[in-house]
């Protein structure tokens, strides 16, 4: 009677249905509050204004997802394109990065239609102001670490 048990529990089926993907999160900066944008210093707001400071973290939010699905998605569905996108995103990946989302100028300039001027920098400054963002610098890149 033992063999005959075993082979019952082998002829059930089961589940039947694919498992479900686990989403992975991909962490984003939240917009700067009002409060928050009146307690920065007048040197360094200039002449900025509350929505192009949160039009910049928007579309720095868009470049991080961007660069997360494909740092997610299996080597074997990538383009050659996409490969080569996903070898520079692990080699710009450090011991001080693991484990964390950032981006780099060059991301930026992938993702984005943003300009990295002066006035993108001094956004960037209000962001680390206001700990939205923090960098790490080494290896002749400069890191944003999503807060």
């Amino acid at each position: 009677t033992g063999k005959h048990e075993e082979q019952t529990k082998a002829v059930e089926p089961e589940c039947a249905k694919k498992p479900v993907k686990e989403t992975k999160f991909i962490k984003e900066a939240a917009l700067i509050t009002t409060e928050e944008f009146e307690s920065v210093p007048a040197y360094m707001k200039g002449r900025l204004t509350y929505d192009q400071i949160n039009a910049v973290v928007q579309e720095m939010n868009k470049a991080v997802v961007a660069k997360y699905k494909i740092l997610y998605q299996p080597l074997k569905s990538m383009s050659v394109p996409v490969r080569i996108l996903y070898d520079r995103f692990m080699e710009e990946e450090t011991k001080d990065t693991r484990g964390v989302f950032f981006i780099v100028e060059a991301d930026i300039k992938e993702f984005t239609q943003l300009k990295l001027d002066k006035r993108f920098h001094s956004i960037l400054n209000i962001l680390r102001h206001c700990q939205r963002v923090r960098e790490v610098r080494g290896s002749g890149l400069v890191r944003y670490i999503i807060c």
